[in-house]
This record gives C-alpha cells, sequence and structure tokens, in this order.
C-alpha cells in the first residue's frame, strides 16, 4: 500500500510525510541501479565503464520507467489527492516512475533481492534490446552528462546559434560544448528538440575519439 501513497494524498487521510511511497523510491532506485548494473556488467563484457553508464543511465531514465509502470497499468492504483489525480497525475512520467521504484523497494523489502531482480528482469530488462533500439527512449543530454561525468570531463554546455523564424514557426540551431570545445550541433523547431539532437551528434563523436584511442 505504502508503495502507491504518493504524498499528495497524506493530507487527505492526515499521514505524515513519511508515510509516502519516497522512502521506498530511494530504496528501489538503489536496488534498481544494482540490479541493471550487474546485468549489464555481465551482458557487455567488452563494453568499457563510459558505455555501460550511458546504456544504464537509459534503462533508468524516467521515460522508460514510466513506460513500464505504464504498461503495467499501475496509474490506476496509484493513490493521490482529488485534484492531483483531476490534473493527469495517473499518467504522469514523474509519478509513474516513482511509483515503479518504490514497488521495487516493496518488493525488496517482503522478498530479497531475487525477487526485486526477477521483477526487474520481468518488466524492464527483458525488453532491453527494444528499448536500446528506440530513440524515442532516449534522453541524450541525460546520456551526453553522464558519459561526460564518467570521463571526468564536467558538464556540457548548450548555446543557440542561430534562431530563425517568426515566434509561431521558429527554428533553432544548438551548439554542445564539452570543455570548451564543440562536440554537436542539432537544428530544430523547439529548443529542447535542438538540444537533444546536439547530445546525440555530441556523443556520437565521443565515440568515435574512443574507437581512434582504442586503435
Amino acid at each position: 500500500m505504502q508503495a502507491l501513497k504518493h504524498r499528495s494524498y497524506l493530507p487527505e487521510v492526515n499521514e505524515s510525510r513519511v508515510q509516502s511511497n519516497e522512502r521506498l523510491e530511494l530504496l528501489g532506485d538503489s536496488v534498481l541501479g544494482l540490479v541493471v548494473t550487474e546485468s549489464l556488467y555481465h551482458r557487455f563484457p567488452e563494453k568499457e565503464e563510459g558505455d555501460l553508464t550511458m546504456i544504464k543511465s537509459l534503462l533508468v531514465s524516467r521515460k522508460v520507467l514510466s513506460t513500464c509502470c505504464h504498461d503495467m497499468r499501475i496509474g490506476r492504483f496509484i493513490l493521490l489527492s482529488e485534484s492531483e489525480e483531476h490534473s493527469g497525475g495517473r499518467e504522469r512520467p514523474s509519478i509513474l516512475a516513482d511509483a515503479f521504484e518504490s514497488i521495487i523497494g516493496a518488493i525488496y523489502l517482503d522478498g530479497g533481492l531475487t525477487a526485486a531482480r526477477n521483477f526487474i528482469e520481468d518488466h524492464l530488462l527483458q525488453q532491453m534490446d527494444s528499448t536500446l533500439n528506440d530513440d524515442g527512449h532516449r534522453n541524450f543530454k541525460s546520456i551526453l552528462l553522464e558519459y561526460s561525468q564518467s570521463r571526468n570531463l564536467g558538464a556540457p554546455s548548450y548555446s543557440i546559434r542561430s534562431e530563425e523564424g517568426p515566434d509561431h514557426d521558429k527554428w533553432f540551431t544548438i551548439e554542445v560544448k564539452i570543455q570548451n570545445q564543440a562536440m554537436g550541433i542539432g537544428e530544430g523547431n523547439s529548443k529542447k528538440h535542438a538540444e537533444q539532437l546536439a547530445a546525440r551528434s555530441a556523443l556520437e563523436k565521443l565515440r568515435m575519439i574512443d574507437e581512434e584511442h582504442k586503435s
């Protein structure tokens, strides 16, 4: 029950913040990270730490976890306040992703690591190939950040190189730099989309550099 109790619901039943699913979410996040990392370690013995970090970042991203939770139709069971429910809380990715992690935490407490691993494998890892091949699931900015930091390169910075068109039909060109070095450019009809494409371009360039170093 606690794993499905969103904090917005607490005032309606006069309960304190610790009765929400947030503590279980914290625990579930750690268990999820361990299980996914262990799985990737054995599945991809040829990949280096930075590559494994990128794959893990994608698999445990809010978008992927919320999709898993949505597929399980967990949203209909989450305990929400009336206002949160009326504003679409049962379909909100952040709430669904948090619920997925809190359920993992609850399963771990009730059944141990084996039970939690089985749940994660059934509802997340079995779809790993399709998830990794689906650009719609990828948050390239997040993956680039993980990749860059894992190599002690700091955080990428994004800047607008150009902004064209009328207000209702803008076209943006975004550049991303790492350590003041241009690494990728992206274009799109929104800054967010252009940044994602710039991050994807930078990741491709970084991978090429890594391959050259290996050879």
